[in-house]
């Protein structure tokens, strides 16, 4: 099995970002950078791959400031706007790489981009509508991400659209991903994913995990991140001491909290309480 994997933290803010639009608290006001937070994603470096967790309203801006060229999938850990809302922006990659972009999600999440984004899923598409291809995975069942070498040849014809060619022959690159099963509400009623990218898990928005079956898939994780939006309890989000106690249960060398909001300190004020191995994430840190 594929091991080392390598992650940069594209955004670790909340669904508002950090600052919040008409914000005047400290948090928003900082001069920190690493306060200054985009909507959560991660780009992963895994086998050869380049995959991206989540495509937020912030898709572009975070493309733009990493100065990725190249995407082989992209992994939707849920349906919520601010992880699917840039979506549309795969466009740019279709024009630069001749390739549709391999997206990987449970049902429910391309029911709900069906709906959202209808006319990249029509018969006969708009000009430059985003080219995709859907794979339908679930919480319990470890899949394959492929390459996007193979994928069919895009040809631009101005006016026209694409004519979709057979591809080239090339050599099938895949890793295998361990999704982890968690839940978006202490009711258990929206599905969220987490991914194992062999010594890395990447989860966020993620309240409870499906039981301890889900733990069992992080044994011997070296890297583990979770989302938390404010100290006390909250209804979908982990608090601090859930994060906390969720690191020590799952026992990596060192943990990362991300899709953070203004309710918590600043960057330096949060870290120089957490323990020792546990750091607020913030954008553009790699790790790895």
């Amino acid at each position: 099995m594929e091991n080392k994997a390598k992650l940069t933290f594209l955004g670790t803010g909340t669904s508002s970002g950090v600052p919040m639009i008409a914000c005047d608290c400290p948090i928003c006001r900082s001069a920190d950078p690493r306060d200054r937070r985009l909507r959560a994603s991660a780009l992963v470096e895994f086998g050869g791959l380049t995959i991206l967790v989540d495509a937020g309203p912030d898709f572009r801006a975070q493309m733009l400031r990493q100065d990725v060229h190249h995407l082989d999938a992209i992994l939707l850990t849920h349906n919520h706007k601010d992880h699917t809302g840039g979506l549309d922006d795969i466009r740019a990659f279709n024009l630069a790489e001749s390739h549709p972009v391999n997206i990987y999600c449970e049902p429910y999440v391309e029911q709900t981009l069906r709906r959202e984004y209808g006319y990249a899923f029509a018969e006969e598409k708009y000009p430059g509508a985003p080219e995709w291809r859907v794979h339908n995975i679930d919480g319990h069942t470890p899949f394959r991400v492929h390459s996007n070498a193979n994928e069919e040849i895009l040809s631009w014809e101005r006016g026209f659209g694409y004519h979709h060619l057979p591809p080239h022959p090339a050599p099938d690159t895949s890793v295998e991903i361990v999704p982890i099963q968690g839940w978006h509400h202490r009711e258990k009623i929206l599905s969220v994913l987490g991914y194992r990218f062999g010594n890395i898990a990447y989860l966020t928005d993620i309240k409870t995990l499906d039981g301890e079956a889900e733990f069992e898939k992080l044994k011997g994780v070296e890297y583990v991140t979770l989302g938390c939006v404010k100290f006390g309890d909250h209804y979908s989000h982990p608090s601090l001491q859930d994060c906390l106690d969720f690191f020590e249960k799952v026992g990596p060398k060192e943990a990362y909290i991300t899709h953070l909001s203004h309710l918590l300190p600043s960057y330096d004020a949060f870290d120089a309480i957490l323990p020792q191995n546990v750091h607020p994430a913030y954008d553009g840190l790699t790790i790895g």
